[in-house]
């Protein structure tokens, strides 16, 4: 522990290796909403927050549960590729729905690995028209995103998912 008048202790969330606050700084810099992405044991969740003064602000939501409600096959991962893609999209249509047009990611403390599933749900946003600064070598092939590598009823469901996420936030 950090003792003396010229060393202090660092914040509780930065021990617990939650919050990278050099990064968060940065991020909040820039006045535009933040693109939060991440990923849990068992599910997706994307989120558009604003800083406050009081705490950030939940512009919109989608997680990888509200994916059955439309038409996402229940047995089927809510934290795959695809599903980290289809939750993108439905944030980014959303979003649009909403009036927000612009964005830049917060992928937290996961690793930034090119062709990861925090990449496919960025690729799911900017299909859905959000505008995000992002390099096109960092998004997964069209493969990985429709499923193809876990099977062929998924690439169907996929698309049949897609067309009612597009119907519903119109």
């Amino acid at each position: 522990m950090a003792y003396g008048k010229r060393q202090r202790n660092n914040y509780r969330r930065r021990l617990e290796s939650k919050t990278d606050y050099h990064r968060r700084l940065r991020l909040l810099k820039g006045g535009v909403p933040r693109a939060i992405v991440r990923v849990s044991n068992t599910q997706i969740t994307c989120q558009l927050a604003n800083y406050t003064k009081d705490g950030d602000a939940i512009l919109a939501s989608f997680t990888g549960a509200d994916l059955g409600s439309h038409g996402y096959p229940s047995d089927a991962s809510k934290k795959s590729v695809p599903a980290c893609y289809l939750a993108g999209f439905a944030l980014g249509q959303k979003a649009k729905s909403n009036g927000i047009n612009e964005a830049i990611l917060d992928i937290g403390l996961s690793s930034a690995s090119s062709g990861s599933r925090v990449f496919s749900a960025l690729k799911g946003m900017i299909d859905a028209g959000l505008e995000i600064p992002h390099g096109e070598s960092i998004l997964p092939s069209e493969d990985r995103i429709n499923g193809a590598h876990i099977s062929e009823s998924l690439s169907k469901a996929l698309d049949k998912t897609k067309k009612s996420i597009e119907g519903a936030f119109k």
